[in-house]
């Protein structure tokens, strides 16, 4: 399935190896070396077959053990040796997976390289809450949100366009942000009681869910959350069952009011 000297970006998804998809399985299982992530499930990695070269090239927030050049050259020395390349990466690679960087460097070296895609932890989040990230009567888009920055540096987003009653906002990375995320959310119009949920280590066994709102974002991160890798939706659909399901009630008289003849 993976022809010497190519690369395949994969998607490894949230953790659970049972969300994988069954091409992803087949290329880790075809691979002569998989350069992985940090947050790459052990049950994923366990699906490689015997001999295969493991080589971790994980990236946490302030722990590096490569940094992007270094993984790229990597990749593309594995590809020229002629080996069996799969770069593992945790969720989907096109989501926040740095997955252009690589692609570049493997295209300006001449090596063939494609994306496997993977279940993205928004995805999952929602799945494990038992909710849906849209909803017709309070949640028409849903906006996948980094809010990673750089030591030092503000978060460099459009918050105008971010704090909109009827969107979900699906917010990677952003624990040690969540003061910043919530007072820009709020000043820029979202009320304060818009409901948030954070999902840490989804999909896990030792997956933590934490419901609260808004203007108590910073201290749910402070005190309800641990150091695996989390994810807070933001909107009126991660709410309680009650208000969705007030919002549902609202669609369906909606939709009765609408096929009513006026006279």
């Amino acid at each position: 399935m993976i022809d010497p000297g190519q690369v395949w970006l994969v998607g490894a998804g949230p953790g659970d190896p049972d969300l994988l998809t069954r091409k992803a399985e087949r290329l880790i299982q075809a691979a002569s070396v998989v350069f992985h992530d940090a947050l790459v499930g052990p049950g994923v990695l366990a699906l490689a077959r015997a001999g295969t070269r493991m080589v971790s090239v994980g990236k946490r927030s302030g722990r590096h053990s490569k940094d992007q050049p270094a993984i790229d050259a990597l990749l593309v020395e594995a590809a020229l040796a002629g080996e069996l390349v799969v770069r593992l990466k945790g969720g989907d690679p096109a989501i926040f997976g740095r997955a252009m960087e690589e692609l570049v460097a493997c295209r300006a070296a001449g090596i063939a390289v494609r994306i496997c895609p993977g279940i993205t932890a928004a995805s999952a989040a929602a799945a494990s809450l038992g909710t849906s990230l849209s909803l017709r009567s309070c949640a028409r888009r849903v906006t996948f949100v980094t809010a990673h920055a750089r030591k030092g540096d503000r978060l460099d987003l459009d918050w105008t366009s971010l704090a909109q009653p009827d969107a979900t906002l699906a917010i990677y990375m952003g624990k040690a942000a969540a003061a910043e995320v919530s007072g820009q959310l709020m000043a820029h119009g979202l009320p304060r009681d818009t409901p948030v949920a954070w999902v840490e280590n989804a999909s896990l066994p030792n997956e933590r869910q934490f419901r609260t709102r808004l203007d108590l974002l910073a201290l749910a991160a402070l005190t309800a959350l641990g150091d695996g890798p989390a994810i807070m939706l933001i909107g009126q659909v991660v709410g309680s069952v009650e208000l969705v399901e007030g919002g549902l009630e609202a669609v369906a008289a909606g939709a009765i009011a609408d096929q009513i003849p006026s006279t």
